[in-house]
Formats: C-alpha cells, sequence, structure tokens
C-alpha cells in the first residue's frame, strides 16, 4: 500500500504484508458482504485504512500492554489497520452486526494478527477497562463519550496521551463537540496526514480521568 509506506516508512517486512493482505482480503469479502459501500472499496486504501491510521499519527508510539477497544468497528475499521501497527498493544473490536464482524475475524486471522479480539454485542455489554476507546463516526460525540466513558481506565500503561476517547469525523462538528460535557480536542486530519481526501476530515481527543 503505497500511501500507507509514504507515512509510516519504519514498518516492518510483517507488517507491509499485512497492509498489502487488506487490499486483497477486503475486496473479496466486500463481494459477499457490504463492509464497504460498493462505490467506495477501490478508495479501500485512503478512505479507511489510511483514514484509520489517522490515530496512529496522532498516538505515535503506544507502550506494550495498551489495551484499546474499537467501538462499532463494523469490518474491523479502526482496529484492524491499528493492530496492525501497533503488535505490542491489544485490540478488543466490538459490533453488533455478526456479519461484520465474521470479516473482521476472518481478515485477522487469515493476516496472522494474535492481538486481535473480537466482541458480538454492543457498547453496554463490554465491562472491561481500556486505555483508549477508537471509532470512525459510529454516532454522535456526546452519545460515544456518554456510552464509552466507563469502558476508559488506566490499564498500567503510560503513553504520550491520557487514557481517553479518539474517534474519527467529519463535517462541522461545532454543536457536537459543545453537546461534551468533557474537554474536547479537535484535530484537522490534514495536518496530521496531508492528503486531499482529509480536508474536512477530523480527529477528536476526549481524556476520561479514571
Amino acid at each position: 500500500m503505497e500511501l500507507v509506506n509514504k507515512y509510516f516508512p519504519g514498518l516492518t517486512q510483517t507488517q507491509r504484508e499485512q497492509y498489502d493482505a487488506l487490499a486483497e482480503l477486503y475486496p473479496e469479502w466486500n463481494a459477499k458482504i457490504n463492509v464497504i459501500s460498493r462505490r467506495d472499496i477501490d478508495n479501500l486504501e485512503p478512505n479507511h485504512v489510511l483514514h484509520s491510521l489517522a490515530i496512529a499519527r496522532f498516538w505515535g508510539e503506544l507502550a506494550p500492554g495498551t489495551r484499546v477497544l474499537d467501538l462499532g468497528t463494523g469490518g474491523g475499521f479502526p482496529g484492524i489497520p491499528l493492530a496492525i501497527m501497533y503488535p505490542q498493544a491489544h485490540f478488543h473490536l466490538i459490533d453488533r452486526v455478526a456479519k461484520k464482524l465474521r470479516v473482521a475475524e476472518d481478515i485477522a486471522r487469515r493476516i496472522g494478527l494474535q492481538n486481535v479480539t473480537i466482541q458480538h454485542g454492543d457498547a453496554g455489554e463490554c465491562h472491561e477497562r481500556y486505555d483508549y476507546v477508537v471509532s470512525r463516526a459510529v454516532m454522535p460525540l456526546a452519545d460515544l463519550v456518554r456510552i464509552s466513558a466507563r469502558n476508559v481506565g488506566r490499564a498500567g500503561a503510560k503513553n504520550r496521551y491520557a487514557p481517553g476517547i479518539v474517534c474519527l469525523k467529519g463535517g462541522d462538528l461545532a454543536e457536537e463537540i459543545a453537546a461534551v460535557r468533557r474537554p474536547v480536542t479537535d484535530y484537522d486530519l490534514a495536518e496530521l496526514l496531508p492528503e486531499p481526501a482529509f480536508d474536512t476530515k477530523k480527529l477528536i481527543y476526549v481524556p476520561v480521568k479514571a
């Protein structure tokens, strides 16, 4: 994947092979189960893989043992691209749609990810605590914070950013941010990944005190 290699030049050979495999496996699955818009599958790398990895550009390094919950993962975004990037961290992927989780589970298995677990259910059925909760536009920001803040707690890893919620969204988010009763920091995605596709996209970080 050229864009992934461009922005993350320090990848290992294994990571490069795993990212390259996504370019074959997602279209293969998408022909059976529509986990990505059929009009968008040709843009898998910029719109889904690289978009997910904007969170990695924000985080930088993650300490070994960092735990991440991917809430509303669908077919595995952003969890699977992030799990490839951070083999030293653990990623728990949860979604209410079982058929989409089958895609994520199969792809994680076929590319050899050892740091991914899968759960079928909603946020209320996940009772563990994580260093971070991540998501891609699964619900309004205030709802996301309300639902997932209880899943954030210090798991012992010391990272650049305090435990919290990191999500990817687009459009005018002023009203959504104003509705959150916690400090919110928003970043223009084009500053993290200067690609035209991200001109109107944002990364949102909400720290949560354990």
